[in-house]
């Protein structure tokens, strides 16, 4: 077993060399990658900058367009910008039609892989058939272009068809993640009036049945709009289905006929996605058609050095969030890749999983969170060593920043230093990665994202007035627009325009137009490299998840017992970040394990499970300034354990000694 392709590892020769290792500052790619990489030349970023707007037309040109745009960029709207105007195209054409009509049909688009260990092929042919049945089925419904549609379903090949057969008659998916409770789920549905909703009987999780359809049916009685609800058999649970409303994925698939893709606007709306902002109200980040499509197969492509003869590509995400739509469906399939979907959690059934199923399908290219490196770090390296991870040529990494020592620790266990590792950064709000290295040309340095892509001009501006910082820090900025930025804020034009554009001036780092405001702190080097510090705003990253505190703050003062709550992040080894509620009761009241119990179903039941606090400090006040705004800097600052600095301004600033005394003791 100690040969090349499978390695003995242990933890006391891991921890030897990443200690070795933690004192390198750059890795330049492996030789004999950067020989067959599709992009070798180190001035691409260059050429692309001379004429971005022509370099992009060049990228869009790559996939199959009904008709040909006429203005590649139209700004006179800014910045509500149009892409590719004139321009004809479908998504679900450029992801399966054409390759079929290649002669690829047999290729399996996806392997996937529940987590008991059943297993389906589904090729682009196969995966064709049922987009196209579905895309009538919905029409049968009475979908029509632009109407809403919900996706609320599991890890299954199912949800690719649902996704796909929405572009390909152009309705507009809405998307959420199997996370989320029903109640945001069906939030989500009110505020985007989805008129049908396209979900499963039940989802498994660690060997457990979710009942999904029950919670369904419990908080979608009184939604309005919402006229059908489509039901995939998954998990095989009885469920009630309702006369008139309820119809069977299946029933409708077989008795519907197939449709041809039709040729859509470039900027015709593809679908929204809920992504928790700064206050309680989820922001519906819209996308369009051409713009998005050209974002996600290009930095797939390029970053990924996709071949797809030959390799097979796993993105470990979930479809629910934006990762899982440009980088499990949109960007593989518009490529014509083969990849790896899976059903299960990282550690069930067993916390080697992952890297048997890289064994056994042959992966080439991974793309993971730092989370999920650094639970894998926590269970050991015996769950990898003895595994012939020898087909990996690339990993990735995307969520939230990698520490130094857990890409070290990705490099060297599961790359057995012979595959670049990108660090990639971008949003939901983004489309597709902004910032990375280009793994045939660009030397890599752990905890940095790297650099702009080509096409791309990112920028770290001074917070007040807006002028670049050469070397330091400061906010993260995209002056120019791009492809698959986001187009508007989903019946919110005015909030979309506050919330990106309102932080600096027109013209500010010398662009034409305002900058957008990326949410994030960040450090660029003397290279030019990018080191993204965190977010500005109320935003918690808890493994790679965007969640509002001002959302968790509203589940948890919805408890009858509870008067008052603030919620900050707090750097977690695990998930990067974790969330932290100090909270005041009512009256008389007592803190007891059985309130904090009920404040935790309240918020799972609100929100998600994964929106649960990983600590809870009561407190009889919170700090807050004499005109009453509570101080959340001194609240990070306490679960921080920093140094609070001035605290003159509170209205009582004994508080704040109090709420000390308390995190140390662990109240």
């Amino acid at each position: 077993m100690s040969t090349e392709t499978h390695r003995e590892l242990t933890e006391e020769g891991v921890e030897a060399r990443v200690g070795e290792l933690l004192g390198q500052e750059r890795f330049a790619p492996p030789a004999a990658f950067a020989e067959g990489a599709e992009i070798t030349d180190p001035e691409l970023r260059a050429k692309a900058a001379e004429d971005p707007v022509a370099y992009w037309e060049e990228q869009a040109g790559k996939l199959r367009w009904s008709t040909p745009w006429e203005t590649a960029l139209n700004e006179t709207d800014a910045p509500f910008y149009r892409w590719f105007e004139g321009g004809r195209v479908n998504v679900s054409d450029n992801c399966l039609d054409r390759h079929v009509e290649a002669g690829n049909g047999d290729r399996v688009a996806y392997h996937w892989h529940g987590e008991e260990g059943e297993t389906r092929d589904v090729t682009y042919a196969q995966l064709l058939e049922q987009t196209a049945r579905f895309a009538g089925a919905l029409r049968e419904l009475g979908v029509q272009e632009g109407d809403v549609v919900g996706i609320y379903l599991p890890m299954i090949p199912e949800v690719a068809v649902a996704m796909l057969a929405c572009t390909r008659i152009g309705a507009v998916h809405n998307v959420v993640f199997g996370g989320f409770s029903a109640t945001s789920v069906a939030e989500r549905m009110e505020v985007s009036g989805a008129k049908v909703l396209v979900t499963a009987d039940g989802g498994r999780r660690k060997g457990k049945t979710a009942p999904v359809k029950p919670e369904v049916d419990k908080h979608f009685a009184d939604l309005d709009g919402l006229q059908k609800i489509v039901v995939v058999k998954n998990a095989g649970n009885d469920v009630a289905m309702q006369d008139g409303r309820d119809v069977w994925f299946h029933e409708v698939l077989d008795a519907a006929d197939p449709v041809d893709p039709v040729p859509l606007d470039a900027e015709a709306p593809m679908f929204i996605l809920y992504s928790s902002g700064s206050t309680a109200k989820p922001k519906g980040i819209q996308h369009t058609t051409g713009g998005y499509l050209t974002g996600a197969t290009t930095s797939l492509r390029q970053v990924f050095d996709l071949k797809p003869e030959s390799d097979v590509y796993w993105c470990s995400a979930d479809v629910g969030w934006i990762t899982g739509h440009s980088y499990i469906v949109y960007g593989p399939l518009a490529n014509g890749i083969t990849s790896v979907m899976y059903e299960g959690a990282p550690d069930y059934p067993h916390k080697g999983i992952w890297w048997e199923l890289i064994e056994q399908r042959k992966v080439t290219k991974f793309y993971t969170a730092p989370t999920a490196i650094r639970a894998a770090m926590k269970w050991g390296v015996g769950h990898v060593s003895g595994r012939d991870l020898s087909s990996l040529k690339l990993l990735g990494s995307v969520g939230e920043p990698i520490n130094p020592k857990a890409w070290l620790w990705y490099w060297h266990v599961v790359g057995g230093e012979r595959c670049p590792v990108v660090d990639t950064w971008w949003q939901t709000e983004t489309g597709s990665i902004v910032i990375t290295t280009l793994p045939g040309v660009d030397d890599a340095k752990p905890g940095s994202a790297g650099t702009p892509l080509p096409g791309y001009e990112v920028k770290v501006l001074d917070a007040d007035k807006g002028t670049e910082v050469a070397s330091g820090e400061g906010l993260l900025a995209i002056p120019r627009p791009w492809p698959s930025m986001l187009r508007t804020l989903y019946q919110d034009p005015d909030r979309y325009r506050s919330t990106y554009f309102d932080r600096w001036e027109k013209g500010a780092a010398g662009g034409e137009q305002i900058p957008y405001f990326v949410g994030d702190s960040a450090r660029i080097d003397d290279d030019g490299y990018i080191w993204v510090i965190g977010r500005v705003d109320d935003v918690i990253n808890v493994s790679g998840h965007r969640l509002s505190t001002a959302e968790v703050e509203s589940a948890i003062v919805a408890h009858p017992h509870v008067a008052e709550a603030a919620v900050v992040a707090k750097a977690d080894d695990l998930t990067g970040q974790a969330i932290v509620a100090y909270v005041t009761l009512q009256g008389d009241t007592e803190s007891t394990d059985e309130v904090k119990a009920e404040i935790d179903a309240e918020i799972a039941d609100r929100i998600g499970k994964l929106a649960r606090p990983k600590r809870i400090v009561w407190t009889q006040d919170l700090p807050k300034t004499r005109s009453g705004k509570i101080m959340r800097r001194l609240l990070r600052d306490i679960a921080e354990e920093r140094d609070l600095g001035d605290v003159t301004t509170l209205a009582d600033p004994t508080v704040v000694e109090s709420l000390q005394d308390r995190w140390r003791e662990g109240a």
